[in-house]
């Protein structure tokens, strides 16, 4: 979802509107290009030859979060493009991200009808705000595979971010992940630099905390989140404290029972221990026991590649599997793959012998 959010008062309520502050810059922006609102992005020239010159000019961004879309996904990010590329399969919907339940147009629509004269009406519209939330939302529970967001997050205030990342992960899929560009500090801000107006609609004031960005994907219970970009050279110095560009991916659907079905794991390497986002410890090259739930997430990116998958020799139907033992020794002995009373002799037709070509 690439469009500016609000901003921020400062947390006591006094002193500059910065939402007001972040408003009418972005606004002055969509008229007229400003060169200080944008990290410089190498985009795939061939993706951008559809997109009006007026738009591509006014890309006001830190990343290039689109790379981890693919193809067929419903991504959660017009009708000139849809021209350009022979069909129409993109939609605008007017929201924040930080509420994607909360439909703004249903709301302007609805102000347009009851104007608020009194509290009475101020309350009237809060009910009728939870209503559409519940009823009409913006965006659908588990709706959508992907969200990619260019330098929004650190637009948010500071009490809405906790929501924020909660409505990202509500919105996904099971196995739906987010691709995130955002601006990050290598030092706290202090507070006399997070009530600038300027420094915050600049995507500076809001900035995570490098250290306490990832743990916020954490604390939303994403997983297998990866940095995929982080700038070397600062976008501003402001200070001494650096601000940079850094873009992650994170996954949505470890939750769910822990099944036995004699799976294991061997992690290949290269660290000589892992441990991954439910605390389960992997040393190098050691078959370890997993839940299915565990054995499905690692078949899959962002972990594909660094297991060895073992199933069991016969296959445990779901129905028949039991519960996994979370306390057990998490080593899994080679015969609770093949089986207790495994006892087969066999030697491979493919194994070298004397005289053997192979071996020649």
């Amino acid at each position: 979802m690439n469009a500016a959010t609000e901003g921020v008062r400062n947390g006591n309520g006094r002193g500059p509107d910065l939402e007001e502050a972040v408003l009418h810059r972005y606004r002055k922006a969509a008229l007229k290009a400003e060169a200080g609102l944008c990290v410089p992005v190498t985009y795939d020239r061939r993706l951008l030859e559809v997109i009006p010159d007026e738009i591509l000019e006014k890309d006001y961004g830190c990343g290039d979060p689109s790379r981890h879309v693919r193809e067929g996904e419903t991504v959660l990010y017009q009708d000139y493009v849809g021209k350009k590329l022979g069909y129409h399969n993109v939609e605008f919907r007017r929201g924040k991200i930080q509420n994607l339940r909360l439909n703004l147009d249903l709301i302007e629509r609805y102000l347009a009808r009851h104007p608020i004269r009194s509290l009475s009406d101020l309350h009237e519209l809060q009910q009728f705000e939870e209503k559409i939330s519940r009823e009409q939302p913006l965006i659908e529970d588990e709706s959508v595979d992907a969200i990619v967001s260019n330098c929004v997050l650190n637009l948010v205030r500071p009490e809405d971010k906790r929501q924020l990342f909660a409505e990202m992960y509500r919105v996904l899929k099971k196995g739906g992940r987010v691709a995130i560009s955002d601006i990050v500090s290598d030092e706290p801000v202090p507070e006399h630099l997070s009530k600038d107006p300027e420094l915050w609609s600049g995507c500076v004031s809001g900035a995570f905390q490098e250290e306490e960005f990832l743990p916020a994907f954490e604390e939303a219970k994403f997983y297998g989140i990866h940095v995929e970009e982080m700038r070397s050279e600062p976008y501003r110095t402001i200070e001494g404290i650096e601000f940079r560009s850094i873009t992650i991916t994170a996954y949505k659907g470890k939750e769910g029972p822990c099944i036995e079905r004699n799976q294991a794991v061997i992690y290949r390497g290269p660290w000589k221990l892992a441990v991954d986002d439910d605390n389960h410890v992997l040393p190098r090259g050691v078959r370890i026991a997993v839940c299915d739930k565990t054995f499905q997430i690692y078949a899959k990116p962002p972990y594909k590649d660094q297991f060895i998958l073992i199933p069991p020799r016969e296959e445990i139907p779901l129905e028949k599997a039991g519960v996994f033992d979370c306390s057990r020794d998490h080593k899994r002995h080679p015969r609770e793959t093949k089986g207790m009373d495994y006892r087969v002799t066999e030697t491979s037709p493919n194994v070298c012998g004397p005289g053997s070509a192979c071996c020649l």
